[in-house]
Order: C-alpha cells, then sequence, then structure tokens
C-alpha cells in the first residue's frame, strides 16, 4: 500500500524535497558505478539492506533478518533504516555516487517505473537468482502482486516483499445502534450510500471516509471495474502511456463522493493516513484503508471491527474485478561485489520460504506473496482465529487479473498522484465539477508522464 511516512531519525540531516528526488531519479539517473567492498569480519559477507519501514514494521524486518543470519554464517544481512521511501531511494543513488550504495534497497510499487529507467543501475531480481544458482521459482507469486514488478516479458526485476490492498472496514456498535446488520458489510457504492445516510441519521458524525484518496477512489477502483488508468496496459506494456481518467465510470464516482461530501455521508479526511483517526476514535462508521492497517485497528480500536471487500458499482460491466497492491519490492543495485550478490540471492531465497513469508504476513498484516504462504498461514489456523484477514487476498484474487487490472507503472507517479489529489480536492471542495477535475487531472498528469518519457531516453 501506499505507506506511512516516518519521521526522519533523531538527528539525521533533513533529506532532500521529494520533487528534488523525483527530478533526478526520473531524469534516467545512472545509479549502476563499480564499488568497493565493505569491511567483513572474518569470511563473513556484509549485506547492506536499506529500507522504510519505522516503529514495528522495522523491528519486524529485523526478526527477519535476525533469522536468516542465525541460520547460517557465510552472509551478515544489516538492515539499515533511512526514512521514507523517497528518502531510502535518494540515500541509495547519493551513496552510489561515493560507490557506498547498498546492496538492496526498498522501493515503493509506484517507483517501480523509475527504478527500470535507471539503465544499468539494477540487478534484476531473475538474473541476480539465476547467476548465482539459487533455486527460486518465481511463479510461486500472486499475479496480481508480482505483475507491478515484472516486465514486459514477464521477468520479476524485484522481489515483492510488503504489499496491501484496500479493504472495507466497520464499527460494528455503531452498524447496532443504528439498528444495522452488523454482520453484513455493505457491498456496492449504493448500499455504502444507504448504510452510511442511516449512520447520519443515527448521530454519527460521518458515514465513511478513505485514506489514500487516489489509491482507493481512482487506482483502486478502477481496477476493481475493470476500466484504465491509462494507456498501454496503465503503462506496464512500456513507456508511452496516457492518463485515461476522465471515462464516465469514473466521473460517476467522483460525482457521487462531492455529492455526499455535502452531507456528511462521505467526510473526505485529508491525503496519506490523515484520515485514519476517523475510524479508530469512532467518528466514522465506515473506513476504506489498506488491509495493512487490521493489526493496527484490532490493537486500537475500542469498538468490534467489521471487515469486507472494496465496494462497485454493480452496473458496471466486469465489476467487481480484482484490486491492486500497494507497498514495496526489493531491489538490487549494481556495483556490488560478486560476494555480496551470492549472500543477496541466498537472502531472498528466505524469504521465499512459506513459513517466513507466513510470519510475516501474519505479523504486519501485509499480503503473503505466494500461495504456499497463504496456505501456510490458514493451516496454522491464522484466519480462524483473525476473521477478515483472508478478505484482501480473496478480493486481490476474485477474479483473474485485466490489462485494467493487473497493476500500475507510470513514471513519476508520485508527482502525477498529488495532481490527481490536488484535483480531487476542488471537486469535493465544490470549485470544479466531477468531469472538470479529471480532465484537469489527465492534462496536468499527462504532462509529467511526457517529461519522465522524454527524460528516460
Amino acid at each position: 500500500m501506499p505507506e506511512s511516512i516516518p519521521p526522519a531519525p533523531n538527528g539525521s540531516a533533513p533529506g532532500p524535497s521529494r520533487r528534488r528526488v523525483l527530478a533526478g531519479i526520473g531524469a534516467g539517473a545512472t545509479l549502476g558505478v563499480a564499488g568497493a567492498s565493505r569491511p567483513v569480519r572474518a569470511a563473513t559477507t556484509e549485506v547492506q539492506f536499506w529500507h522504510a519501514m519505522a516503529g514495528e514494521l522495522g523491528r519486524q524486518i529485523e526478526r527477519i533478518v535476525e533469522g536468516f543470519n542465525a541460520g547460517q554464517d557465510a552472509v551478515r544481512v544489516v538492515p539499515v533504516f533511512k526514512g521514507s521511501y523517497t528518502e531510502t531511494v535518494a540515500a541509495a543513488i547519493f551513496a552510489v555516487r561515493t560507490k557506498n550504495h547498498p546492496a538492496i534497497v526498498q522501493v515503493n510499487e509506484i517507483g517501480t517505473a523509475t527504478m527500470m529507467a535507471a539503465r544499468g543501475a539494477v540487478y534484476p531480481l531473475f538474473e541476480l537468482m539465476r547467476d548465482m544458482g539459487e533455486p527460486f521459482d518465481a511463479t510461486a507469486f500472486l499475479p496480481p502482486i508480482a505483475g507491478f514488478y515484472r516486465d514486459p516479458a514477464g521477468n520479476l526485476l524485484s522481489y515483492p516483499f510488503n504489499a496491501s490492498t484496500p479493504i472495507l472496514y466497520f464499527n460494528r456498535d455503531l452498524f447496532r445502534a443504528a439498528g444495522l446488520d452488523d454482520k453484513t458489510p455493505p457491498k456496492t457504492w449504493p448500499q455504502v450510500e444507504e448504510v452510511a445516510r442511516r449512520l447520519r441519521l443515527a448521530g454519527v458524525t460521518c458515514g465513511f471516509s478513505t485514506h489514500w484518496p487516489s489509491w482507493v477512489n481512482i487506482e483502486n477502483f478502477s481496477a476493481f471495474h475493470d476500466v484504465p488508468i491509462a494507456t498501454r496496459a496503465n503503462g506496464l506494456a512500456g513507456p508511452g502511456a496516457e492518463l485515461m481518467l476522465a471515462n464516465p465510470v469514473l466521473t460517476r464516482h467522483v460525482a457521487a463522493l462531492a455529492a455526499w461530501q455535502k452531507n456528511g455521508v462521505y467526510a473526505y479526511g485529508g491525503r496519506g493516513t490523515a484520515a485514519e483517526p476517523m475510524l479508530h476514535t469512532g467518528q466514522c462508521g465506515i473506513f476504506i484503508g489498506s488491509s495493512a492497517l487490521a493489526a493496527d485497528i484490532r490493537a486500537r480500536a475500542r469498538f468490534e471491527v467489521g471487515y469486507g471487500m472494496l465496494p462497485y458499482w454493480p452496473d458496471v460491466p466486469g465489476a467487481p474485478r480484482n484490486t491492486m497492491i500497494g507497498g514495496a519490492s526489493l531491489w538490487v543495485l549494481r556495483g556490488r561485489p560478486a560476494a555480496e550478490y551470492r549472500g543477496a540471492a541466498r537472502f531472498f531465497a528466505y524469504l521465499a520460504r512459506p513459513e517466513v513469508q507466513s510470519r510475516w504476513h501474519q505479523a504486519t498484516g501485509y499480503l503473503p506473496v505466494t500461495r504456499a504462504a497463504w496456505e501456510h498461514a490458514r493451516a496454522e489456523g491464522f484466519y480462524d482465529r483473525n476473521p477478515g484477514a483472508a478478505i484482501a487476498i480473496e478480493e486481490l484474487t476474485l477474479n483473474p487479473p485485466t490489462d485494467n487490472s493487473r497493476g500500475l507503472r507510470l513514471g513519476s507517479f508520485i508527482l502525477v498522484r498529488d495532481v490527481i489529489e490536488e484535483e480531487l480536492e476542488a471537486a469535493f471542495a465544490g470549485k470544479k465539477t466531477a468531469a472538470a477535475a479529471l480532465e484537469t487531472a489527465v492534462r496536468r498528469g499527462n504532462e509529467l508522464l511526457a517529461q519522465f518519457d522524454r527524460a528516460s531516453r
């Protein structure tokens, strides 16, 4: 999923601005240069792993790494927190220039096009595992997850690490107080509207909200309704894609959100994760957000939580299809010694073990990225103990993905997403019609895509 941006560690220097970083890597900055090995202890090869996960997620990464390191003595993986995703990628780029970059770096899913454009910078996962002779079944990954990270030929470029998809959460206590069925979530958008109106009549502050507005209400909405976000299979077929947001299905949905915003059926809560407290505090009866929130919501909510799939408009042909993922993958950078690559390959093979994937899934709420990991969690009774935990994987695999729902790969998409959300805010505030807002988002977003394509040639 799109992730919260954790603060920089205490005492760290402020990182470069997001726009400066994206301008650099969006221009096809060359990362691949020869590097010198770091000092290692005895015969152990040290492999640096730079990541963007703070707090409990960072501790879970450390536990995974500890398990790998304890199981052998030839390789020592060293996890290093580097701040937000943007800060982590920027740190890796700058470290390359001094030949002190890591072998492994975590990059969010919408940075995939940028990493692919940095020619010679990355060591594709399928080449790494082949060259190092490490057994690795790339077909074991769930297609909706791996699709983000495959090239047009189907080769896996990076290791799918943390993945999530939006699901529906609801406050069962508020449902009961409003005379609603607290065991049955609304499945369609008309049902969401009806339930939210009844919640409002019962005195609930807002009917529903979401976080990450573009990810939920544009990107995954489009995938679930099998309508394109952009040409060229949402960019997965290669460069030159253009946005296709100003379509009737999406226009109707944004217009409905804007209308619901006026009467409290929908309450816009801001960008990123800003809206999440509206569910935790019982302000909203329904919240649509990342499946990776489930563990946190269970721990923090002072009410019974119910779960459901992303809603859909029932009159749209092909809906519901399947949702897409957010999150990040692990990329390998060129310019490190061969011993580090052998170590990285062994680490990836370890990560792919069903029991390791299952533990990560159960501890964090992220999706199991392989079916074997899902089967492992099920055999351990995880889904029986945690109602709703399987909804995300069911939703993601509801139907075989199409070119409209397989994934999304557009250059400078962090900036494009900013544009989309600016225009959504204009529609929600009544400053623009839904059609005008989406048309402007297409025009402005396509300008950014064209700039990226030109710079990446």
